[in-house]
């Protein structure tokens, strides 16, 4: 079963970092990153831009309407994921365990089951 890990970032949070802390993180990721390639259960990932530099598409009043920046204020935002094929929820969660995102207060890991896949890797 594939499921999206998807890291739910706070921009104060990672501001607030050491350069101890930051370089923790990046090597907490590198080895969730070798852990899951090694089982084959990684597919793939993408770390996402600020939310600020975002173009947002949506209907008002049956007419597209464009606007810069994300859809609404929020402290926290999707800065990126992993793709991961397991056999288990049980196996995502002990994955995304590894991350040490879900070690940092203003930091957390959205496991979400993916309902349909469709793309080259068909």
């Amino acid at each position: 079963m594939r499921y999206l890990l998807i890291m739910q970032v706070n921009a104060a949070v990672l501001e607030s970092l050491t350069e101890e802390q930051r370089t923790a993180v990046h090597a907490g990721h590198q080895e969730f990153q070798r852990v899951a390639s090694e089982a084959g259960e990684m597919i793939s990932t993408q770390a996402l831009a600020d939310p600020s530099t975002s173009t947002v598409l949506r209907s008002r009043g049956g007419v597209p309407a464009v606007s810069n920046g994300p859809f609404r204020a929020a402290d926290e935002f999707m800065g990126g994921y992993y793709l991961i094929d397991v056999d288990s929820k049980e196996r995502a969660i002990e994955l995304a365990d590894l991350l040490p995102d879900t070690r940092i207060d203003g930091l957390a890991v959205e496991i979400r089951a993916v309902m349909y896949s469709a793309g080259a890797d068909l």
